[in-house]
């Protein structure tokens, strides 16, 4: 290998040792205030912080301290699908059941079982007529979420492109975060990930596709 050849792999390498990789399991914290979502994989990046009140979200480096007076519930997450904003408010859906259903290029694929939808909207400073308008967003809004259904998404491989685009692009494409990579066209929660793009949450911006995936087995039978 030629020293310009060396220099070049040494490059990728690092790049590609700065990519962030996507959480795949943290905690929620539901605080009257905020929820504060904190990485539980092992990953020592920063909790995400997102206001009840607006919506708008921050990192922070701990979990704020529980009291008698502020007790959270507490949810299992294994990936934040975006932030949904309409006319009534703002609300974040993350993923609380996945299920593992294969892989592709030997990266694994999981189904999303079961969404939860969080209002970001403190109802305490809405009208009688404003809070009954959210929560029919909000219930029709569960509806939605409860019967999605063929929602996928793998936290190492981008979904949204054929194994021969995957390999047809180039090696600065393939180390960009998965949200970059992917094909707009196909993302379902691409309007859902804006916000969190904008604030560049690189962690937490979990790519998801809806349809269906087939999984071929090939057996092999001995010939004696």
């Amino acid at each position: 290998m030629c020293c310009f050849q060396r220099v070049r792999v040494s490059i990728m390498m690092e790049k590609a040792d700065s990519v962030q990789k996507l959480y795949t399991r943290m905690r929620l914290w539901a605080f009257p205030d905020q929820f504060v979502i904190e990485p539980t994989d092992g990953s020592s990046g920063s909790s995400l912080a997102v206001s009840r009140v607006d919506g708008s979200m921050k990192l922070i480096d701990e979990v704020p301290e529980c009291s008698s007076l502020r007790v959270p519930k507490i949810y299992t997450i294994f990936g934040v699908v975006g932030m949904l904003r309409l006319l009534a408010g703002s609300y974040l859906l993350v993923i609380t059941e996945r299920e593992s259903v294969g892989s592709y290029l030997g990266h694994p694929i999981f189904k999303i079982s079961s969404l939860k939808v969080f209002p970001c909207d403190n109802s305490l400073k809405n009208t009688p007529a404003e809070q009954k308008k959210i929560e029919t967003e909000f219930s029709a809004l569960l509806n939605v979420a409860e019967k999605s259904s063929g929602l996928f998404f793998s936290y190492e491989t981008n979904l949204t492109l054929s194994a021969q685009r995957l390999n047809d692009l180039g090696d600065e494409s393939r180390l960009l975060p998965l949200w970059r990579q992917a094909e707009p066209r196909f993302l379902w929660n691409n309007y859902m990930l804006e916000v969190l793009i904008d604030n560049k949450l690189e962690p937490y911006l979990l790519p998801v596709v809806q349809g269906s995936i087939l999984i071929r087995l090939t057996v092999c039978n001995a010939i004696v």
